[in-house]
């Protein structure tokens, strides 16, 4: 079984492209943040972007339907991690917040669940020794490309196992 559902944590603006790459890629995506006014302010710009996307004729109205409805909001780590098959850590690049929602993450996540992280602040490594789930560990790096796609690169942690990298192809592959 591959994956179903995707909690980004984190609705700034990469928490926001990595949730609306997720919904096109076809994923159930929940999309978290603690303050309702960065809830609100991703949902106005993803909603804007698919909006875009329609009238530049890159979506049909009925796709750009489809991967808004894709894409549930929540207020709480908890409600959106625990429904989640991959859990993206999309929190401020700063050491001690990484290594808090990582470890908490670990907690929280049913066992299996692959935590992926954002961190340039730390390696994949780091954030792995911090959880009981070395295997299901990785970095997922969001960029644009020179032609104004948000791309995602995977990024193995030592202890990353093959199969987890693997149910992460397809979401990599996505071209937006």
């Amino acid at each position: 079984m591959g994956l179903q559902a995707v909690a980004v944590i984190g609705a700034g603006p990469l928490g926001m492209q990595f949730a609306l790459h997720c919904a096109r890629a076809g994923y159930r995506t929940i999309l978290e943040d603690i303050l309702p006014a960065s809830l609100r302010r991703a949902a106005d710009q993803l909603a804007a972007a698919v909006a875009a996307e329609v009238v530049r004729g890159e979506l049909t109205a009925a796709a750009g339907e489809q991967i808004r409805g894709r894409v549930e909001f929540a207020t709480s780590v908890e409600e959106a991690a625990r429904q989640a098959d991959l859990v993206i850590e999309a929190v401020p690049d700063e050491s001690e917040s990484k290594l808090e929602i990582i470890v908490f993450l670990d907690k929280l996540c049913r066992p299996g669940t692959i935590l992926a992280t954002t961190a340039t602040c730390l390696t994949v490594a780091d954030m792995a020794g911090m959880t009981f789930r070395a295997t299901h560990v990785v970095g997922l790096l969001g960029r644009y490309s020179p032609s104004g796609q948000f791309e995602v690169e995977l990024v193995a942690g030592p202890d990353t196992a093959a199969e987890t990298m693997a149910s992460l192809v397809p979401l990599a592959e996505v071209r937006n």
